[in-house]
């Protein structure tokens, strides 16, 4: 096999802080459909103890595509008041 095989995958994480996340759901879920087909997993994380959500929350992306889509999606949500981002890039 040629060592191009076994090259890793690069991996692109987006780790999104949102603060208010009542207000900016809506425009986060937006951006969001529209990179669906570039986002392979989604896990969101708020603290919650069954009678009240923080209103603040962190949403980790591993996002597939060329370099241009993750960083597209990045600076897209990076525009939304309220709305911090974070890039990792892993392998290749």
């Amino acid at each position: 096999m040629r060592k191009e095989e076994f090259m890793p995958e690069k991996h692109c994480i987006l780790g999104i802080h949102v603060t208010n996340r009542a207000r900016n759901v809506p425009s986060i879920q937006a951006i969001l459909t529209e990179y669906g087909c570039n986002i392979r997993t989604r896990i969101g994380l708020h603290d919650a103890d069954g009678r009240r959500c923080s209103t603040g929350g962190l949403i980790l992306l591993e996002v597939v595509g060329d370099k241009r889509a993750c960083d597209a999606l990045g600076r897209k949500l990076a525009k939304v008041r309220g709305v911090e981002v974070r890039k990792m890039t892993f392998g290749g």
